[in-house]
């Protein structure tokens, strides 16, 4: 959840923020790079909406051929965000959201401490509730 605050972070707090792990940075930065691609966004937001879709589906709604969807992903795959399954001649493809999940608690349990459940920046914070619920 992002929402907007009006005070920027003080340098004490800047300060409190503690060094990623080498892994945890490698991941994530392995993940934003992925999400950073338009078409890997997008076949992520279907299969959010979705909740599972076969390559041919996603080819429709991206208007890509085949070959290009299914290089994105099995990137998305390799990355452990997505997961397959075979159902006759079709795989089905959905989020893997443990993969994701694991990475955001790495990262939130680095950089908030106590009873703090958001990160600031300029003007929007970063807030963090493990029992959020839609």
């Amino acid at each position: 959840m992002i929402s907007n605050v009006v005070e920027p972070m003080d340098a004490k707090s800047r300060c409190q923020i503690p060094e990623l792990s080498t892994q945890l940075e490698k991941d994530l930065v392995q993940v934003f790079k992925l999400l950073a691609d338009e078409t890997r966004l997008r076949v992520l937001m279907y299969l959010v909406r979705e909740g599972e879709l076969h390559v041919t589906a996603l080819c429709d709604k991206l208007n890509q051929s085949q070959p290009a969807v299914s290089h994105h992903l099995a990137l998305l795959r390799v990355a452990g965000l997505i997961e397959a399954r075979r159902d006759g001649k079709h795989n089905f493809y959905s989020i893997k959201a443990s993969h994701f999940q694991r990475l955001m608690l790495e990262l939130f349990s680095n950089l908030v401490t106590g009873d703090v459940d958001e990160v600031r920046f300029d003007d929007f914070a970063l807030n963090y509730s493990p029992d959020y619920t839609r």
